[in-house]
């Protein structure tokens, strides 16, 4: 960690008027979703094979090695094959592919619950079964978290939607503030936590007034943060609420934090009986015809999107899976939409000139890890994976302030995911000779 940083986040024009106010588009039907079969970099085994009738609701996979997580179809209709595709992670799965019926039938795969009269074993084990994850980005099996809540100080909902141009979080809690209440308050009950709090940025003044209202008696408290990044990541959020750093895990610090788009689908589970099939997707930038967020079927591909939102505005665009700033560019948009995503950034291709690195240490002061970029950099393209692992390379969380902030136009974050690739390389060599 540098002994030299300056506030270590940063107040960034997040141009999310271009679709904080516009009505949602739920009018994406697609012919043919595309399930990606992973969860991180684990495989998930299909449940179904080619031929088989699904409805919205059925599972159709499951990953089962040291985490279980079932996944559903989000669409009735026909399996028609298992294919090899690009995901939103710029890694290559296995997709089951699903011709839509476009007739909507549902199937309810399990049987609601009321979180108020079940156990902590029944609420546990449901949250495991009803194949909650993280839906803010990571992906992570939501009921690890609560696996065996030992002094839990301080649940957080984080609500804070921190990135560029995303306001999937906002709109979704803006239509459904009943069903997160629900799953805040049934979170609340897993982590056997003393306090409860939703963070949420100071700037939306509408919603907060609608959470402390619906949230009025409960206990939980409406946490007020200030509009910079990346102050939804975990790290910053925790420091921002509680004071405390930690090393690897918000427990670490007595915390355990969720996503409200998460919390929201545990609500929707725990009422109705269903699991994730939808997303909210931010579709943003100015390369997009009509920026707008859709609430789409999981497994819909970028393309079907794209072209609902008036297609691209130019021939040379950015397509970036998430935001700008932690978000991947992909050069194709035949990749589908997984639970965990939530923004599609297109942007018009602005060549920059880059120039040499001035040593003016921005990259360093503006790094919420507290980091060195600059210096990982070069030791990326000098392929030194000592100097890679003193630098505490891996520590990186990939929010692009560097590159944001680097006058020199350098683009430093790339530098640093390369590093990152190099030491999982080693390790993945090391792993193999053992």
């Amino acid at each position: 960690m540098s002994l030299f940083t300056g506030p270590m986040h940063r107040h960034l024009d997040g141009h999310k008027d271009l679709t904080l106010t516009a009505e949602v588009n739920r009018s994406i039907d697609p012919d043919v979703i595309y399930i990606p079969l992973v969860n991180g970099n684990a495989p998930c085994a299909p449940c179904v094979k080619v031929g088989d009738d699904v409805k919205v609701g059925t599972k159709v996979a499951e990953r089962n090695d040291h985490f279980y997580l079932p996944l559903f179809s989000s669409v009735s209709g026909t399996v028609t094959g298992i294919e090899k595709r690009m995901t939103s992670g710029l890694t290559m799965a296995d997709h089951l592919v699903i011709q839509n019926d476009h007739k909507h039938t549902v199937e309810k795969p399990f049987a609601p619950l009321d979180y108020e009269k079940a156990s902590w074993e029944e609420l546990q084990a449901f949250c495991k079964n009803a194949g909650m994850l993280g839906l803010g980005g990571a992906g992570f099996p939501t009921y690890v978290k609560y696996a065996d809540p030992k002094n839990v100080e301080q649940l957080i909902i984080n609500a804070v939607e921190c990135e560029p141009y995303l306001t999937a979080d906002y709109k979704n809690i803006e239509a459904n503030m009943d069903l997160l209440k629900t799953g805040v308050l049934a979170f609340w009950k897993l982590a056997k936590a003393k306090k409860a709090c939703v963070a949420i940025k100071e700037d939306k003044v509408k919603q907060i007034a609608a959470l402390k209202q619906t949230f009025e008696g409960t206990g939980v408290e409406i946490r007020i943060v200030p509009n910079v990044y990346p102050m939804g990541w975990e790290r910053t959020l925790v420091y921002e609420v509680t004071g405390r750093r930690y090393d690897k895990l918000p427990i670490q610090a007595g915390c355990i934090v969720n996503n409200a788009t998460t919390a929201i689908a545990f609500g929707n589970a725990l009422t109705n009986g269903m699991p994730i099939t939808h997303k909210y997707v931010t579709v943003s930038g100015d390369g997009v015809g009509h920026p707008q967020n859709v609430y789409v079927p999981v497994g819909t591909t970028a393309h079907d999107i794209i072209d609902a939102c008036g297609g691209y505005t130019a021939d040379d665009v950015y397509l970036i899976a998430g935001g700008p700033m932690m978000g991947r560019t992909i050069t194709k948009d035949t990749f589908s939409i997984a639970p965990q995503n939530n923004g599609l950034t297109v942007l018009i291709n602005k060549p920059e000139d880059e120039v040499a690195c001035l040593r003016c240490g921005r990259c360093t002061e503006s790094c919420p890890a507290g980091l060195e970029p600059v210096q990982i950099a070069a030791a990326a393209k000098g392929r030194d994976l000592e100097a890679l692992n003193k630098l505490h390379t891996m520590d990186c969380i990939e929010c692009g302030l560097c590159s944001y902030v680097c006058p020199s136009k350098i683009a430093v974050t790339e530098n640093v995911r390369t590093g990152k690739r190099l030491i999982m390389m080693q390790m993945k060599k090391a792993g193999a000779k053992k």
